[in-house]
């Protein structure tokens, strides 16, 4: 399973390059997985590659950033920290085949209402006024988008991805009040149900090891790695 391309289709940027082998994302700066290099295969001249990188973000006002993950042409995470591009947000990728019965009613839709974004941004949003790049991210594919409400208000949310023979779990949110009543596992659970999917895979931060547990309890096993390089 190439999980490099998987992340790459489900979490789509708007703006994208092609580059001798490269594909070069641009999506407004938010998150780095829609706006780094995707090296797919090793490049004629990694040198002019390299430079054609840097000029693609430098005209972005963007750092240059690089998605090193199991499919990297051998060698060139060693080649970046050469040139001085520095190890950042290791990632871990965890597939299954999840099963189970949320605990919780779930709302499923298949676009993000407000209070959804509002939720997740309020929980994951790193990047300063970008929600609107943010829903043109989540939005380039057709997904679903679930959360558990109570009380009019939106707890714990997730985005899943369609790809194939598999599903991609995106945006897994709780709100701090709301954490450890089993909602993200609720979430999770209703999604791969409204799915129907029989195997399913998700990306999360390697020291988030609370969030790795919950998802081994659901079935999912370490898949692969992947990091970064910016500069």
């Amino acid at each position: 399973m190439n999980f490099d391309l998987l992340v790459h289709q489900a979490w789509p940027a708007y703006e994208q390059r092609s580059h001798d082998g490269w594909v070069l994302r641009y999506a407004g700066g938010v998150t780095k997985r829609a706006n780094s290099v995707l090296a797919l295969s090793e490049p004629a001249d990694l040198d002019a590659a390299v430079a054609a990188a840097e000029r693609f973000y430098g005209e972005r006002g963007q750092r240059t950033a690089f998605s090193l993950g199991p499919g990297t042409p051998a060698g060139l995470d060693e080649e970046l920290a050469r040139r001085g591009y520095e190890l950042v947000d290791p990632t871990v990728i965890m597939a299954g085949a999840p099963a189970g019965t949320p605990d919780h009613l779930v709302r499923v839709e298949d676009r993000p209402w407000e209070s959804w974004l509002e939720t997740w941004w309020a929980v994951d949003g790193r990047f300063g006024a970008g929600i609107e790049e943010a829903e043109r991210i989540c939005t380039g594919v057709p997904a679903w988008y679930a959360a558990v409400e109570e009380n009019g208000e939106t707890l714990a949310v997730g985005r899943a991805v369609a790809q194939g023979d598999t599903l991609g779990i995106y945006c897994m949110a709780t709100r701090p009040q709301a954490r450890r009543r089993g909602l993200a596992r609720s979430v999770l659970r209703a999604l791969v149900r409204h799915a129907g999917a029989r195997s399913a895979y998700l990306v999360t931060t390697a020291p988030n090891l609370g969030a790795q547990a919950l998802y081994r309890a659901e079935g999912f096993e370490l898949a692969g790695r992947y990091h970064y390089r910016v500069k």
